[in-house]
């Protein structure tokens, strides 16, 4: 399965033979809801805080998802009241059919990360969510402040495609079938993430360390 492969219905999930289709699974067979995450943190991911947190919460995520959006402003308002105790990870989950500007999208946040200012364009993008044509692209990419010559050769030859893919595949591995998908100290949150709700679950797994 590849990231073209995905097919939705609507922009926070799909629809229960999409997701068996996606996870390979049968109706019976579907992922439960304390599934895990499937890949490790590791020195590839974009990660925020430090890694002794008391939490981990990991993000999976589409640039042009608006629901990715609106929890992107919930996890920074988290951050802030957490400070030190919470370690955020965000991964890539484009769903290319129904958001067809997500794959290149990702790919200017990961061309943005190959000079050091993943974050800023992350950051950048989910402000900017309403125009996300190549050309609005390159204007973010000099918004940011990159070399524009060397992000314009990483745009056309794609060498963190395969990273995007991976994650995407780690996603699916771990049931992620919409976006935004959270998982707190590795085990899928199925709750809702608005900002009381995912605090509450976020500090609950910090005082069971």
């Amino acid at each position: 399965m590849r990231i073209a492969d995905v097919r939705g219905r609507k922009d926070q999930a799909v629809s229960g033979d999409d997701q068996d289709r996606m996870t390979g699974a049968t109706s019976q067979q579907r992922i439960p809801i304390d599934a895990r995450l499937s890949a490790s943190i590791t020195s590839d991911d974009h990660v925020q805080g430090p890694i002794d947190a008391a939490v981990t919460l990991v993000q999976y995520g589409d640039y042009e998802c608006p629901y990715t959006r609106r929890s992107t402003w919930v996890v920074q308002a988290i951050q802030q009241q957490l400070g030190d105790q919470l370690r955020f990870v965000y991964r890539n989950f484009p769903l290319t059919e129904i958001h067809p500007h997500a794959l290149h999208t990702a790919f200017a946040a990961e061309a943005a990360d190959a000079q050091g200012k993943f974050w800023e364009m992350h950051n950048y993008i989910f402000h900017h969510q309403h125009t996300l044509e190549d050309a609005d692209l390159e204007q973010f990419a000099g918004a940011v402040g990159l070399d524009m010559q060397r992000f314009a050769q990483d745009m056309a030859q794609r060498p963190f495609a395969r990273r995007i893919e991976e994650d995407f595949q780690s996603g699916l591995r771990s049931g992620v079938h919409g976006t935004p998908t959270f998982f707190i100290n590795g085990v899928l949150y199925p709750g809702s993430w608005e900002q009381d709700a995912l605090l509450a679950a976020l500090k609950e797994a910090g005082e069971s360390m």
